[in-house]
């Protein structure tokens, strides 16, 4: 994709105005120990975040975990949620923001377009694929919209009255069948 350096420089811009002091950037030497760590890769775009704009720190709202370090990162969120129960969290979904109360945005990185998924279990459904939803089809779309400000977690987007309900992510229960 020939967009992907442009929109990497306006994240990065964004995330400079956003932030006083970004987190120093990964080196393509951590991203490899942490995609063999991980048994999968990560999507072309999600690298480049965490090598040219920072390691987390930016974004929506809570902003981006760090990819690797101390405390809480993108590995050992995915780590915790896959021992914890592989019956809710599927193989190749990695967690990138923590809403709170539960609730994830997450890369299919096993999707070529690296779609963005919802992680949602607060209202205690009875089959966990009920609590995955399709955010955005690509991790480039989501960025957009967090760019331009059309995300759903947007204040004004989420009170309108035309206001989108989730789409349930289509995959969920396959994929989630998968790990059983």
């Amino acid at each position: 994709m020939s967009d992907l350096p442009d929109l990497v420089h306006r994240v990065r811009e964004r995330a400079v105005q956003q932030t006083e002091a970004l987190p120093a950037r990964v080196t393509d030497q951590e991203i490899a120990d942490v995609e063999s760590q991980l048994g999968f890769g990560l999507p072309q775009l999600l690298s480049l975040l965490y090598r040219d704009v920072a390691n987390g720190g930016f974004g929506p709202e809570y902003t981006l975990l760090p990819l690797t370090g101390e405390g809480r990162t993108v590995l050992s969120e995915y780590g915790g949620l896959r021992a914890a129960s592989f019956e809710c969290w599927p193989h190749g979904v990695l967690p990138i923001l923590d809403w709170g109360c539960g609730m994830y945005a997450a890369v299919d990185c096993l999707d070529p377009a690296a779609g963005v998924l919802l992680f949602e279990p607060n209202a205690g459904p009875d089959d966990w694929a009920e609590a995955w939803f399709l955010d955005s089809l690509s991790l480039a779309v989501w960025l957009t919209a967090w760019l331009e400000g059309t995300g759903w977690w947007e204040e004004e987007v989420m009170m309108a009255d035309d206001a989108q309900e989730p789409t349930p992510w289509p995959d969920a229960s396959q994929r989630l069948a998968a790990d059983r």
